[in-house]
């Protein structure tokens, strides 16, 4: 690379300097890696400017500091040769001056500067030395980082270092009692260790070393002096890290002590080490100083190390106390605890490796205890303990010993071991059955191959392992070891190579053995057998039968090779083996033996239907060679009732076996098969009446299906000169009673039969002259079933009138058996459509043809869509040959074409796939000869696609359908426009197809041929057919691909679509809010609209009814209803978080247009499909107000704000929103939750918010206030700084049209003093007027914003000014005199409540006093009021007021007896207050409670007040003597109230 100028450098080098603190730290190492290529070309020059970059800024924060230190560090340890001798000099000044600078230890920092001198070092040890000397001064206790790098220089430099250690240690010896904090014993403690194992390794290696003359003891006394300190002072800290660094310490020094000082100490030492396995967590540590062993660098984590050192540890005490340690380590054994049977395992394991010579003399012992451990259920001791300890005796002879076969025992029984299905381990350090079976496999194999003393222990032993059933898992690993046993016995000429089976009694014999081999090779395929079966089968030859072994020796390896993949492999070349081998022993008696033997061990394969069903086929073969006519029927027999014939199969089986029998036996077989039919266990036993089907029925029709599969097998393998004359007689008389079956089994059995019975006939009719005398018959049978009828093939040929259809139907779905039965008819068919096509070879012509083939191009059948794409193909090339253009011709069905065949290029069947770009290929082809090309030209384009053709032979969906895409790509290239859009019609209908691989490649097709040559109403049918989801989402990909070409349109199109939206066009909408890009445009666009567009008109009712009702327009109702879709889509959340203030203002306002207003009878009058009508579901379900509310919900969710959703939901809040009288409740509701839970989003709300307050619509209106006026009961609009813009919208709202409106705007000035009522005081004129004016409300009926007004008021009092009130107490109090009797309960509770909290304001002055005497009466009357909340305000007012009466015994007993939760005796305290005016003074009765004020309650509302009234002036009378007139007076007006109340107090 061409060198960069010095200048360019230093610009480049400043840029990266600056830029090196970068909060990513991608890009800080892209920084530091960028400044290294620099420093590999100019080293000097980086590095200088590197170290000016730090003097010049002093101040840089610690992260940009220590990235340029590291920097520097990794130039010098890069270029360390090419750097010159000053500038080494000066970044070692540099570097030590930044690691001292600060005297705190600040890590990262002064370690990135260690790292620079440690790096320095490693060439120029003494620069450094000299440097690090000056700042490690006697006396003076050194930095940290200076004791670290000298430590750290030990380790990278030894030979450097190690001449300087002699001194440093004498100077930092006296340091070590000056070491106070743990951090400085923990540096000194790390460097000792660092230094002693520097010297070790320096004198390991005099060789080398540049002074070989240095000795062990010219450090001995520096170091035990140091160990002193270390192991009596530092070693007892509390500080874990601080022990076990010291700990280190010590066992690295102690190599380096004088061996009379390091025996002194260990009686102290030993102790001291192990105490410390108690107090750490971490032994590795202490196990090293434990064992005094050199510690070599590892890979190994630290528990494996410190497990290795304590084995270490039991090596050196098995060498000094070998009786003890063996006796303790076996009786741990017996322990049933998994961690200490597993210890004891493995230090047993190690004693056997490491200490043969004293283990020698208890190995019998050891085999006697290990016996017990054999029984542990735990995987992890038979794994990890036993198994490899049992390995380790084999090696040291333990296993030739008596007892040692138990443990072979064990090992063989454990390799048989099968994985429990379906159960995972629960701990990650479990070990699974099948992780134990493959540890015992390697372990077997390895005493097969390492083990030459276990030949004889294991031969012929494995063979009895062999045979069982359940230990069928095992079958590779016993014949890959018995192979190796007899292989090594053979070659050695051993006698014991052969096997006295009749002395070996527990061993199987030959023809088990045989049997067992020969089946285990034909299920090669499935379970991997079959190679290691018959190399054992080979090996064994001479103890199966001396006669096979020539036979073997020749098919065996042939086979092998087979089986490797050089040559075709299948279950007839294991049955000719078999055949062949009988034939070469040529014994009567022993084929005989064989099938007996067979047909016996049948029984070990009823879980594995292969196997069974080809041990069948064995016996079969097997009994043509046995000359015994009566063992031949009683095996039949046997076979026949014994199997088990519901399988399919063992049915299959158990018919090929029979067949084959017959060859030899025909007579004897179907003599056997005629009684079979006529035996008791094809009897019916009827149920009750014969009304009921015995449970045994459907057994029958299984059985007498595998009956008519033997009678079609027997006619296949039956000799050809006997078979024609059994045809009729015996074979179609037998199966021909059941051709009126009903059951499918027996259908499918019937039509095989027939198939096999055809293919004998016509295998023979050739040769033999011969009359089917039943033809028509089993073709008038046949025909019922048209997919059978092709299997006639054989006895009859296509007829000048056939149906080119039929015959295309019955080849195509001719059955997958046998393979030969529709090779004739599928060649027969493709003649046929050549034939045909020859006479119409135009696109006409071939569409004639195609159209009886597309249908099957998406069968369910595998075999049938090859069968239908290889015939396509076949008359496309047919064309493609014989085409001759003599006029330029539009092949007009091109696009239908590839529409049908590019589906089928991603189909599940790999030949389908291949045969279908084929397809695609020729047709492209065809295509250009139209055009004008010539035969032989060749487009690139389409010759590409030879190689997407290999692309296919992947069957990962990933590969399949990016082919398909570039597939696509091509054919869009060539396709010409007036064929694309049959073409996508055509990859619509593909979205269907039964293979969703196909549906999904049609929708690949379809999205790229999209974006390349650029529908939605079709989209939206289509959608209504498709059931894979993987399709769907596909599809949503093309809707988004339409929408970013033709937003407008799309959008347009889609929000006419009829109301309410069906599923699939709100998945379609749901689609577009997929890109959050085109969400965002989409949104904006339908908040445009929905913002400026009428949400309601007002309708008459009826005719009969002059009253109006708000009807919802269609579009803004459409567009809720679209953004309500979109965002219900997980990948919006994007678009809904950026335009959230924007989507709630809009569906907030949106949502107040919508209570109360009704959907309209002609709502989808202008949709794109106005055919539709209103469907039931618009009734039920449906409504303008619900669709707004679930959007709101939906974008709440969207939002994340998961915690005002529930809130909502707990409160009812919804459900309140679209009630017309609730909604100002359930928008208050919402407010509250967005304050409480969604502060920091207001602002932007508020302001989105606050231009609709002037909106026309009355109902919008309502709904802001309503928001605003909650909020400002919160501290979060203070917090916000929106307290002046509500403050204002608030005010401004108080002179609306709409009563509502004022109502909320007088309630949101009043949540002030909740909210902020720090602001009370700044707002005090403003709150004063609109609550003043307030009550003065005329145009209010309900009194609503009377209430509010003065609630709200009573809320302000509490925290305004005395200044600002003052002048306007008695005003306020002339307000609220006249709603002090008010029949509303909540408006006479508020008044009362009002007047308490003013009474503070008017203290001391006489005319409040005035006004209060003017009340009180009314106050003590309503301590009777029957509403409970009005007699609480009574109690709080007159308490808080009876400072103003004057009087302290009053203001007393008003603090005592008037408590808002204490219950009151009216009468009693009545009584007790008049009793105390006039004792004090009559005329303080008149001056209190005038008459004409108390004679004015007999009129009240309330009973209970006027009972009060008159138990008042009652009780002054008896106190003063009133005046006989006035009670005469009184009880006068007491009879006209006829209240029997009253009268009860008068009489009082």
């Amino acid at each position: 690379m061409a060198q960069i100028s010095l200048s360019l450098i230093r610009r480049v080098t400043l840029a990266l300097l600056d830029a090196a603190n970068d909060r990513d730290s991608v890009v800080q190492e892209q920084v530091r890696k960028s400044i290294l290529t620099l420093g590999k070309q100019q080293p000097n020059k980086v590095l200088s400017m590197c170290q000016d970059y730090l003097v010049k800024h002093p101040k840089l924060v610690i992260g940009h500091r220590v990235l340029i230190l590291q920097t520097i560090e990794l130039v010098v340890k890069t270029k360390i040769d090419d750097i010159s001798y000053p500038k080494i000099k000066s970044v070692i000044s540099l570097a030590s001056d930044e690691m001292t600078r600060s005297k705190e230890v600040v890590p990262d920092w002064q370690q990135a500067a260690s790292n620079i001198l440690v790096a320095v070092g490693n060439k120029h040890i003494n620069d450094i030395m000299e440097e690090i000397l000056s700042k490690f001064q006697p006396g003076v206790l050194p930095h940290f980082f200076v004791v670290q790098t000298l430590a750290s220089l030990s380790d990278s430099n030894v030979y450097g270092m190690v001449p300087f250690l002699n001194a440093i240690l004498g100077t930092m010896l006296p340091m070590l009692g000056m070491a106070k904090q743990d951090n400085m014993k923990w540096v000194f403690s790390s460097a000792l260790s660092h230094f002693s194992e520097s010297i070790l390794e320096y004198l390991a290696n005099l060789d080398k070393a540049p002074d070989p003359t240095v000795r062990k003891d010219t450090f001995s006394s520096e170091i035990y002096a140091a160990y002193d300190i270390l192991f009596c002072s530092w070693l007892q800290s509390r500080e874990p890290k601080l022990r076990l660094t010291v700990a280190a310490a010590v066992g690295s020094m102690s190599h380096l002590m004088a061996h009379d000082k390091l025996e002194e100490q260990l009686p102290k030492l030993i102790p001291t080490i192990i105490s410390l396995y108690k107090k750490n967590t971490e032994h590795y540590v202490i196990s090293k100083v434990g064992c005094r062993c050199k510690i070599m660098l590892s890979s190994n984590p630290p528990t494996v190390k410190n497990h290795n050192e304590v084995l270490r540890c039991f090596s050196i005490l098995a060498n000094t106390f070998p009786d003890r340690l063996i006796v303790f380590v076996l009786q741990k054994l017996e322990n049933s605890n998994e961690r200490n049977r597993m210890g004891s395992l493995a230090v047993l394991r190690h004693l056997i490796n490491s200490s043969a010579s004293i283990m020698e003399t208890k190995k019998l012992l050891i085999l006697a205890s290990i016996r017990q451990p054999l029984a542990d259920h735990s995987n992890k001791v038979r794994s990890c303990a036993i198994v490899q300890v049992i390995s380790a005796m084999a090696h040291h002879g333990y296993l030739e010993l008596e007892g040692g076969d138990l443990l072979v025992k064990f090992i063989i029984q454990t390799v048989f071991l099968s994985q429990r299905p379906g159960q995972r381990p629960t701990d990650p350090e479990e070990v699974t059955n099948e992780a134990l079976r493959s540890m015992c496999d390697n372990t077997l194999h390895l005493f097969t191959t390492t083990v030459g003393r276990l030949t004889d222990v294991l031969w012929p032993m494995l063979l009895f392992y062999l045979t069982p059933g359940q230990y069928s898992n095992a079958t590779t690993p016993l014949c890959k070891s018995l192979i190796l046993l007899a292989t090594k016995k053979r070659d050695a000429q051993e006698p014991n190579f052969y096997i006295d089976f009749n002395e070996q009694v527990n061993l199987p014999s030959p023809h088990i053995l045989m049997t067992r081999l020969i089946v285990a090779a034909f299920l090669m395929t499935f379970r991997g057998h079959g190679g290691p079966s018959l190399s054992l089968l080979k090996v064994l030859s001479p103890n199966i039968h001396p006669k096979a072994e020539t036979v073997w020796a020749k098919e065996i390896p042939a086979l092998l090779s087979c089986l490797e993949g050089t040559g075709p492999f299948s279950g007839s070349l294991a049955q000719r083996l078999l055949a062949e081998t009988l034939m070469a022993i040529a014994e009567d008696r022993w084929s005989c033996q064989m099938a007996v033997e067979a047909t016996r061990y049948l029984s070990n394969y009823n879980q594995s239907p292969e196997e069974k069903s080809f041990l069948y086929k064995f016996v079969g073969v097997t009994l043509q060679q046995c000359c015994n006519k009566e063992l031949v029927k009683k095996q039949l027999q046997e076979i026949l009732f014994n199997a088990r014939h519901s399988d399919s199969t063992e049915r299959e089986g158990v018919a090929v076996g029979i067949g084959l029998c017959a060859r030899s036996h025909l007579e004897a077989t179907l003599a056997k098969l005629d009684d079979f039919g006529k035996s008791d266990a094809f009897k019916k036993a009827s149920g009750i009446f014969g009304l009921l089907k015995d449970k045994n029925d459907v057994d029958i029709e299984k059985m007498k299906s595998t009956l008519i599969l033997c009678y079609g097998y027997v006619a296949l393998y039956a000799p050809d000169d006997l078979i024609l004359s059994r045809i009729d007689s015996d074979i179609l008389r037998n199966i021909s009673k059941h051709f009126n079956t009903k059951d499918l089994t027996m259908k499918l059995s019937l039509i095989q039969s027939v198939g096999l019975i055809a293919k004998a006939i016509s295998s023979v009719v050739r040769r033999q002259d011969y009359m089917f005398v039943r033809k028509q018959e089993l073709m008038g049978v046949m025909v019922v079933s048209p997919c059978v009828a092709s299997s006639l093939h054989y006895k009859s040929h296509v007829t000048e009138g056939s149906s080119k259809y039929d015959w295309t139907c019955l080849s195509l779905r001719l059955p997958l058996f046998p393979q030969e039965l529709y090779t004739d008819t599928f060649n027969a068919l493709q003649e046929l459509l050549r034939n045909i096509l020859t006479r119409d070879l135009t696109p006409d012509g071939l569409q004639s043809v195609f159209k009886h083939i597309e249908a099957w191009l998406s069968s369910n059948q595998d075999h049938e869509r090859e069968r239908a794409v290889k015939t396509t193909a076949h008359i496309l090339d047919f064309y493609f040959s014989n085409l001759k253009v003599k006029n330029m011709v539009t092949f007009h069905n091109l696009g239908a074409l590839l529409g049908r065949l590019a589906p089928r290029c991603t189909d599940p069947n790999p030949l389908v796939r291949t045969a279908a770009i084929d397809c695609i290929y020729r047709l492209l082809y065809i295509q250009l000869r139209y055009e004008g090309f010539s035969l032989d030209h060749k487009d690139e384009s389409v010759e590409s696609l030879i190689t997407l053709r290999e692309r296919l032979n992947n069957p990962e969906p990933s590969v399949l359908y990016k082919t398909c895409s570039e597939l696509a790509k091509i054919i869009s290239k060539r396709l010409p426009q007036q064929q694309l859009n049959t073409l996508i019609f055509m990859l619509f209908e593909g979205l269907v197809d039964p293979q969703s691989n196909c549906s999904r490649a049609s929708s690949v097709v379809l999205n790229t041929l999209l974006k390349n040559r650029g529908m939605l109403e079709v989209l939206h049918i289509r959608l209504q057919m498709i059931s894979e989801e993987q399709v769907k989402v596909a599809v949503a990909q093309s809707i988004l691909i339409l929408a970013t070409q033709h937003l407008q349109t799309v959008i347009n199109t889609l929000i006419s679509y009829p109301l309410p939206f069906d599923n699939w066009s709100c998945e379609m909408w749901i689609a577009l809010g997929a890109d959050s890009n085109l969400a965002s445009q989409i949104m904006e666009m339908l908040m445009e609209k929905l913002n400026i567009m009428v949400p309601y008109v007002d309708k008459k009712e009826s005719m009969m009814r002059s009253g109006l009702s708000k009807v919802a327009t269609s579009h803004p109702l459409a567009m809720t209803c679209a953004l309500k879709e979109m965002m219900l889509n997980g990948q919006s959340q994007d678009a809904v978080v950026s335009l959230f203030p924007q989507l709630f203002s809009s569906l907030l306002v949106r949502l107040g247009s919508s209570v109360g207003v009704s959907l309209p009878k002609d709502i989808n009058t202008n949709s794109i499909r106005s055919d539709r009508k209103n469907s039931p579901k618009m009734a039920v379900g449906f409504d303008v107000c619900g669709v707004a509310v679930e959007a709101l919900r939906i974008l709440l969710a969207r939002a994340q704000l998961d915690d005002v959703v529930n809130r909502l939901d707990q409160e009812g809040a919804w459900d309140k929103m679209k009630d017309p009288q609730q909604h100002p409740t359930g928008v208050t509701l919402l407010s509250r939750a967005m304050a409480r839970h969604a502060g920091p989003r207001l602002p932007a709300i508020v302001e989105c918010l606050c231009p609709c307050l002037n909106n026309i619509y009355e109902c919008q209106r309502v709904t802001i206030t309503a928001f605003f006026s909650e909020l400002l009961s919160h501290h979060v609009v203070t917090e916000l700084m929106m307290m002046d813009v509500l403050m204002n919208n608030m005010m401004e709202r108080i002179s609306d049209p709409c009563c509502t409106v004022r109502m909320l705007a007088v309630r949101g000035l009043g949540n002030i003093a909740v909210g902020s009522p720090e602001k009370v005081n700044k707002y005090a004129k403003e709150l004063l007027a609109a609550m003043s004016s307030g009550m003065e409300e005329k145009d209010d009926p309900g009194k609503h914003i009377t209430l509010e007004a003065m609630s709200g008021l009573s809320k302000v009092l509490v925290y305004l000014d005395k200044k600002n009130v003052h002048l306007l107490v008695v005003y306020i109090f002339m307000k609220i005199k006249p709603f002090l009797e008010s029949e509303n309960d909540e408006i006479r509770c508020a008044s009362i409540m009002l007047l308490g909290n003013l009474s503070k304001f008017g203290s001391g002055e006489p005319v409040f006093k005035d006004q209060i005497h003017n009340v009180l009466v009314s106050l003590l009357l309503h301590l009777n009021d029957p509403n409970l909340q009005v007699v609480k305000a009574c109690k709080y007012s007159m308490r808080v007021c009876a400072p103003v009466v004057g009087s302290e015994l009053i203001t007393t007993m008003f603090q005592n007896h008037l408590h808002e939760d204490k219950s009151l005796h009216y009468g009693e305290f009545i009584n007790d207050l008049t009793k105390y005016i006039v004792s004090r003074s009559p005329l303080n009765t008149v001056t209190l409670f005038p008459i004409h004020k108390l004679i004015q309650f007999f009129k009240s509302n309330w009973a209970e007040v006027r009972a009060g009234a008159a138990m008042f002036i009652g009780r002054c009378q008896n106190s003063s003597g009133c005046d006989v007139l006035l009670l005469s007076l009184m009880a006068f007006i007491y009879f006209v109230s006829s209240t029997s109340q009253c009268v009860s107090a008068l009489c009082l």
